[in-house]
């Protein structure tokens, strides 16, 4: 990490790059929104907002598990149970007949609800708050390093399946007859949303990851006329308001996340008036 801390030094010589924190806060920003971005396509493309937002909230649940189980990493534990809880609501919710948004509904209560019982076991609760809102200055390079993996990871598996899951998104039944396993897409897809959320929840917050994940995309699909614009634009309107937003939280004394969830939030409120006008 030393070469590329150094390679930070002289390419932004400023103040706040000064500190190591913010150099691992600032890669990590480089890192995930990205991976976010690109995942949270799909996401607004199927309208699966309540179920990333659902997985968000069953962290609370995989920390209980991992400290019942007497797991030393919670990060491990978290994307553990988050993989498990992913397959099952799919798999319940691929065999019942009621809306995905009521099945969705009932394990993201249960899991919360579980995992807050839990963990306030004793009055122990306090100590467990700052994964709702999360502070990406305590990420260490050890963190960036799994990062990175995960968004090698990520982009193999979307140059691989994209079209597929696109096509299984618009019509399971013809993507099927193309040979295409929209059950199997959807749970690797699943996977890797429950993996990137859990493992960015120290970090980003309970109460935030999913605006990091629906607001770039959100915001490009009201801006774009193909996928390629799309993808684009939804990484760049996630990579721009990340970076301004650590700066800020810098300089402001504010919490990080939750500054970047307000500049994204400003953007997708101008891309929709945008988008209303062009309409018209």
């Amino acid at each position: 990490m030393e070469l590329i801390y150094d390679i930070m030094d002289k390419l932004m010589p400023f103040e706040f790059m000064k500190y190591t924190f913010m150099k691992n806060s600032f890669l990590a920003i480089l890192i995930a929104t990205p991976i976010f971005a690109i995942l949270g396509t799909m996401v607004v493309n199927k309208k699966m907002a309540f179920f990333s937002d659902a997985i968000g909230h069953s962290a609370l649940c995989g920390i209980a598990v991992g400290t019942v189980f007497g797991f030393t990493d919670r990060s491990l534990s978290m994307v553990i149970f988050a993989v498990i809880f992913s397959m099952l609501l799919n798999y319940v919710k691929d065999r019942t007949t009621y809306g995905a948004d009521t099945i969705i509904s009932v394990f993201a209560s249960v899991a919360m609800s579980l995992g807050l019982v839990l963990l306030s076991a004793g009055g122990s609760f306090n100590k467990y708050t700052s994964y709702l809102v999360g502070d990406i200055l305590s990420i260490t390079a050890d963190e960036i390093a799994f990062l990175a993996v995960c968004f090698v990871l990520v982009i193999i598996f979307w140059l691989l399946a994209y079209n597929k899951l696109s096509a299984a998104s618009i019509n399971r039944t013809l993507a099927k007859s193309k040979g295409i396993n929209g059950q199997v897409l959807d749970y690797l897809y699943s996977a890797f949303i429950a993996v990137v959320i859990m493992f960015s929840i120290r970090w980003i917050g309970v109460l935030l990851i999913n605006s990091l994940i629906i607001l770039p995309a959100a915001s490009s699909r009201n801006i774009s006329y193909n996928t390629r614009q799309y993808h684009l634009f939804s990484v760049l309107i996630s990579l721009v308001p990340g970076i301004a937003g650590l700066i800020i939280s810098y300089y402001t004394s504010t919490p990080t996340g939750p500054v970047i969830v307000l500049l994204l939030g400003s953007i997708f409120f101008v891309t929709f008036v945008i988008h209303s006008l062009v309409k018209k």
